[in-house]
């Protein structure tokens, strides 16, 4: 009994020494480098404008990005889980394929597509549409590598419910659009809340896709990422600490509304 309680903490010994390893030493770091001016030069770093500019930038794609692969998500649960239609593997591979492909491949593709030689670069640019180192083209790349996130927490979710309370509500009489209001939705809220938190993450960190077909145009298509590169790359080493730090700052509180929304789906 010793021994197997021996064993037991030296696998949680081992599992936390190696996260704090590779997570908790690294961004301990960074928080240190960064508040080692002071914290007034901390605050003038990320208040300048293109520290503003970049931030704001951020939430701009996060907020088009994030509730559009959520709507997708959802429908796209619904016809793998609920659906007979033909080619659901096929889809199953095309939503998974953001995990397979590297991010910059992601931005290359997109560029050859929407790019001025491109496949539709021509005509877009006749419309006096412009998708490539601009705005929608970072959208474009952060909708594509945060795809599969809502997908593959409500799938599970679908799976596990059933359908026994939608068919209920049909044979009361109830529309497909009031059995998914009333009973879909509710029941996979908080798959879908993970879901969301999970894409936002991606959305705000994501660095090669957005970086391919950015161009990094100072003060129009560079996000918070692309900030700390820039910076690091000018050997602006405390400008680069700060952005990194209010990315940690970003993704620690997105850590911590995975972990509430996990113990309430928990509870569920």
């Amino acid at each position: 009994m010793t021994t197997s309680r021996a064993g037991r903490l030296s696998v949680r010994f081992l599992a936390l020494g190696y996260l704090a390893l590779l997570l908790l030493v690294p961004i301990g770091i960074v928080l240190y480098r960064t508040f080692e001016p002071g914290i007034g030069a901390v605050w003038s770093s990320i208040t300048t404008p293109a520290a503003v500019h970049a931030f704001w930038l951020t939430i701009e794609i996060t907020a088009i990005a994030v509730p559009l692969n959520t709507a997708f998500g959802i429908v796209a649960a619904l016809v793998l889980v609920r659906s007979r239609v033909r080619g659901k593997r096929v889809l199953e591979a095309l939503i998974d394929l953001p995990f397979a492909i590297s991010p910059v491949v992601i931005g290359l593709s997109l560029i050859l597509l929407y790019g001025r030689q491109g496949w539709l670069g021509p005509t877009l640019s006749d419309a006096g549409i412009q998708v490539i180192f601009s705005l929608p083209g970072m959208v474009l790349a952060t909708i594509f590598v945060c795809l599969p996130f809502v997908v593959r927490e409500v799938v599970p979710v679908l799976r596990e419910i059933g359908d026994e309370q939608e068919q209920a509500a049909a044979t009361l009489g109830a529309t497909r659009w009031q059995t998914f209001w009333r009973i879909t939705l509710p029941a996979v809220r908080w798959g879908v809340a993970y879901g969301v938190v999970l894409s936002t993450a991606r959305a705000i960190g994501e660095f090669g896709a957005v970086s391919v077909v950015s161009g990094k145009i100072a003060g129009e298509t560079i996000t918070l990422p692309l900030l700390v590169e820039n910076r690091f790359s000018n050997f602006d080493l405390a400008g680069a600490y700060a952005a990194s730090a209010l990315l940690a700052v970003i993704a620690l509180a997105t850590l911590l509304a995975m972990t509430v929304l996990q113990r309430k789906g928990d509870a569920r």
